[in-house]
């Protein structure tokens, strides 16, 4: 049987209550994982955080960019997930100096969450909202929706790790729209204790954003809008480098000129090398 291809779904209740997106992010979130070589629950958190990313990206700005930063307790590690509109997402995983191996991300009571998005005027928006002791990642972005988007959201983000890796990854947002009455908030209340234990519906062969939709609003009319598929994929570039070095003082620039070595850069999120040479650096002393 194939396997699913990652993408998201969105729909609408057709009594117009509920706003729902539900995404299966299981080879988007391999590859991130791949790159970073985490394991155990910080290759889980990051899946949940890459999955959440393009939740929120969907729900406010589909458009537009959004990027979530987990910092761990204690300032004990970060994990950031980056979601494009074209549907590409990748992860990074810091651990900070020092740290010992088989280190994690704490994500619990003394964690913060951060999530930035691009507005249309091309500024920023930023939340930063502490991460509840119980509730994880998912709770971390219920959170940020009610207190910085002033949206009240379920959430629910889940990546399983096995033996042989993630097993699979995905998750939810159901919306409440104004138009939505008690009656049906009830039903979906009820609906939502059956996908508390998200992990068992993606287990099971065959899953996708799809499926997880109609498992979701079973029994209550719905009108599909759209889907799009998602990839994981980074944004980086030779032309990206040589933009950041010119960013730095001319006397940096000249010093690494007169040094004459080629420089090796590595992106932190792909692990794709690559090299600046003297005469690349030297022409940057011409534009600067």
């Amino acid at each position: 049987m194939l396997r699913p291809s990652d993408s998201v779904v969105r729909a609408i209740t057709i009594d117009g209550a509920f706003r729902v997106i539900t995404a299966l992010t299981t080879e988007t979130v391999r590859g991130a994982i791949a790159v970073q070589s985490a394991t155990g629950a910080t290759a889980q958190r990051l899946g949940e955080l890459i999955t959440g990313a393009i939740l929120v990206r969907e729900a406010m700005a589909p458009n537009l960019r959004v990027q979530a930063i987990v910092k761990g307790a204690a300032g004990h590690g970060t994990l950031v997930a980056d979601s494009h509109p074209d549907g590409t997402s990748r992860g990074l995983v810091n651990l900070g100096k020092g740290a010992a191996e088989g280190s994690t991300v704490e994500v619990g009571e003394g964690s913060l969450l951060q999530v930035m998005r691009t507005l249309p005027s091309g500024m920023l928006h930023q939340g930063v909202v502490e991460v509840p002791a119980e509730g994880g990642i998912s709770g971390g972005l219920m959170t940020y929706m009610q207190e910085s988007e002033q949206v009240v959201s379920m959430i629910a983000v889940a990546t399983l790790i096995g033996d042989d890796g993630v097993g699979a990854s995905g998750g939810y947002l159901v919306q409440l729209l104004p138009e939505v009455e008690r009656g049906p908030l009830m039903v979906m209340t009820e609906r939502l204790k059956d996908f508390e234990r998200l992990d068992d519906v993606l287990a099971h062969e065959g899953a996708s954003a799809d499926v997880l939709l109609e498992e979701l609003l079973h029994g209550m009319p719905f009108s599909r809008l759209d889907d799009s598929p998602l990839s994981f994929s980074c944004r980086c570039s030779e032309l990206r480098v040589m933009a950041t070095l010119a960013s730095l003082p001319r006397s940096d620039i000249e010093e690494m000129v007169e040094d004459g070595k080629v420089l090796d850069i590595r992106c932190d999120y792909c692990g794709k090398d690559y090299q600046v040479s003297p005469s690349q650096l030297r022409s940057l002393l011409t534009t600067s």
